[in-house]
């Protein structure tokens, strides 16, 4: 399906560089939904598998101004999201050691073994894009970061 038939857009965009950003924002809405279903299963947000797989990467306590930096959605409440892992279990926190204005901020087992379950459903996720091939995956990611670069 067309985007315009998938938006019910019944005029012309203003060129192709506005409906590829229309194109872009309406693509990442519909691909988060799919996400969102797998995530379901685990009771966690996207925003909160991303947090747990910025924890399970840094391999030790981690602030969460490090955190907020390395974050897909740079707009979302770090402090609120990690105090709701930590009351699923999944996280803890503490003051940092190092600088007592900072809370450091640990994946726990049980986080590390709901990031697991998600690992083992690769398929359902990489399914996602089953439309499209490897190599034409590989280009979307170099006009991605084409588009980043140009900023």
């Amino acid at each position: 399906m067309s985007l315009e038939k998938d938006i019910q857009q019944t005029r012309s965009f203003r060129n192709e560089r506005h409906k590829a950003i229309v194109n872009m924002i309406y693509t990442h809405n519909w691909v988060l939904e799919k996400l969102k279903d797998v995530l379901k299963e685990d009771d966690i947000t996207h925003q909160q598998f991303n947090i747990l797989r910025i924890l399970r990467g840094s391999n030790g306590p981690i602030s969460t101004l490090q955190i907020r930096e390395r974050m897909l959605d740079k707009m979302s409440d770090t402090s609120r999201i990690v105090d709701r892992l930590i009351l699923k279990g999944l996280a803890t926190k503490s003051v940092s050691e190092q600088d007592k204005r900072l809370v450091d901020v640990l994946i726990t087992e049980k986080g590390l073994q709901t990031l697991s379950r998600i690992d083992n459903k690769h398929e359902r996720l990489d399914d996602i894009l089953s439309n499209i091939t490897y190599e034409e995956a590989g280009m979307i990611n170099v006009i991605f970061d084409k588009i980043r670069g140009s900023y």
